[in-house]
């Protein structure tokens, strides 16, 4: 009786095209390193990505415009990129590809791949709760499975024939259950006693553009009527800084002092008594800090009529807080964080709605206990990181070795080469 040969070790390609995702794919490599010690990983990735143990065969940033206006300049080369990609992946033949956020590149490697007959993952599932929902389909097509950061994604996909697993948000885990502001107050040498309001206009040069003004005016607004109240502002990078010191000095002499900070925008959310943000993965961080909030947002006029007219638009809340309270079943009849969009983003209103949360401390301690929900849903399975709840999946999709038939013919196969 002979034994049968060992499996060999598996390969997995991953594909990241920016740092959210190789942030997320050096956690992913760790955790399938630990269910597959003799693993190869291979593709294209950061640093983090390339620590873990990845074999990066292009440099990220190559794909770091796929999507926006300059890749059309950068076309060829990108295009020379995908089939050379292409060419060496349908060589290899991976056990598992697994894509990294970054669609619009993505997507179409993994569904060639897919129909060639590679098992193929998208990890970080587009926000086809908020617009596009069609698109659900189109990664189905892409995808053999689809790992989703937010617990009403997955049933979307399966409405769409997809196959959509919850796995974490990351940001989940950055953040205690219930939290302490003072370490963070501390670290900023700020009173335990001063009422604090951090100011978020965004972390686009377009946002702090169309948003620092009015958020600037209505901080004016509210320190008129909360003595010794702090404002700080976390500035993104050093052009985000500039472009809000120029609005800061634009202001009137009677203005009230800012103080600027070079990043920290997580110790400023959890200094912070009450926080006044733009729309996007900053109301996620503010929820996540237990921080109540009034989110602004304004957009262009014709963009907004476009996206309602062709029905891209398939939400009726904005902010990510309300969005997961609705799908979480909180939050159905009023909104835990107060939102303010279009023509309703003014200093006059956003000043009311922020100066109504400092004045109702019982307001501000149901939205935190809102938030501390919302936090434990995001975190998925409490006891396992995201990046082992994903690594679980993958690992799911490889297939043990056939047991050896006894008796009668066998086929055999030769194993697709590994160079």
């Amino acid at each position: 009786m002979s034994e049968s040969a060992p499996s060999p070790a598996p390969v997995f390609a991953l594909i990241a095209g920016e740092a959210s995702g190789d942030q997320l794919g050096g956690g992913l490599i760790i955790a399938l390193r630990q269910r597959f010690p003799e693993a190869r990983f291979v593709g294209i990735g950061g640093e983090r990505m390339k620590a873990a143990g990845l074999e990066s065969w292009h440099d990220m940033r190559e794909l770091s415009l796929f999507g926006l206006v300059e890749v059309l300049g950068h076309l060829p080369r990108l295009l020379r990129l995908r089939k050379a990609l292409l060419r060496r992946l349908l060589q290899l033949r991976p056990d598992v590809v697994i894509g990294i956020d970054a669609p619009d590149f993505n997507l179409g490697v993994e569904r060639h791949l897919k129909q060639a007959g590679l098992r193929t993952v998208h990890y970080v599932s587009p926000s086809v709760w908020a617009w596009r929902e069609n698109r659900a389909a189109k990664l189905g097509r892409s995808a053999d499975e689809i790992l989703c950061l937010f617990p009403m994604e997955p049933e979307i996909y399966a409405r769409h024939g997809g196959h959509g697993h919850f796995v974490g948000h990351p940001l989940a885990w950055q953040f205690p259950i219930h939290v302490d502001r003072a370490p963070a107050r501390q670290r900023l040498d700020l009173s335990s006693e001063t009422p604090v309001l951090a100011v978020l206009p965004g972390s686009r040069q377009s946002e702090v553009q169309s948003l620092g003004r009015i958020f600037l005016q209505a901080s004016r607004q509210i320190a008129a009527q909360i003595p010794g109240l702090e404002i700080v502002i976390p500035a993104a990078d050093p052009a985000i800084r500039q472009t809000l010191q120029q609005l800061i000095d634009a202001l009137p002499e009677d203005a009230p002092a800012v103080r600027l900070l070079d990043g920290q925008a997580h110790d400023a959310l959890l200094a912070s008594d009450v926080v006044l943000v733009a729309s996007g993965t900053a109301t996620l961080e503010a929820m996540l800090a237990k921080r109540p909030m009034v989110v602004g947002y304004r957009i262009s006029p014709l963009s907004l009529w476009l996206a309602r007219s062709l029905k891209m638009i398939r939400t009726e809340v904005y902010a990510l807080p309300n969005i997961l309270a609705r799908a979480c079943g909180l939050g159905e009849t009023t909104l835990l964080a107060p939102e303010l969009v279009q023509d309703d983003c003014t200093p006059g209103k956003l000043a009311a709605a922020v100066l109504a949360l400092f004045r109702d401390s019982h307001q501000r301690e149901a939205i935190v206990r809102g938030f501390e929900i919302l936090h434990e849903r995001l975190r998925g399975d409490a006891e396992r990181s995201p990046s082992d709840q994903a690594a679980e999946v993958i690992a799911g999709m490889i297939a043990p070795p056939a047991p050896a038939e006894t008796g009668g013919e066998t086929s055999v196969t030769e194993p697709a080469a590994r160079d």
